[in-house]
């Protein structure tokens, strides 16, 4: 799927949330990156086969929400 040179990770790399995105909607808080993946703004994601990935924001950003 993707064209890029390097070619980014695969949807089931690590590092998949680096590929590059090919679309995004900041108005609904979405990115779709070339491996297929969905991104969201919450830091959730969604799988090209369809497993959901729950947010995963950084503790010390949990902690600054809950203040």
């Amino acid at each position: 799927m993707c064209k890029h040179s390097p070619t980014c990770p695969n949807a089931e790399a690590a590092d998949h949330e680096a590929a590059k995105a090919v679309l995004r909607d900041d108005v609904t808080g979405f990115a779709r990156l070339c491996n297929g993946v969905i991104l969201f703004n919450d830091t959730g994601e969604l799988l090209p086969d369809g497993m959901p990935i729950a947010p995963h924001r950084s503790g010390h950003v949990r902690q600054a929400a809950a203040a």
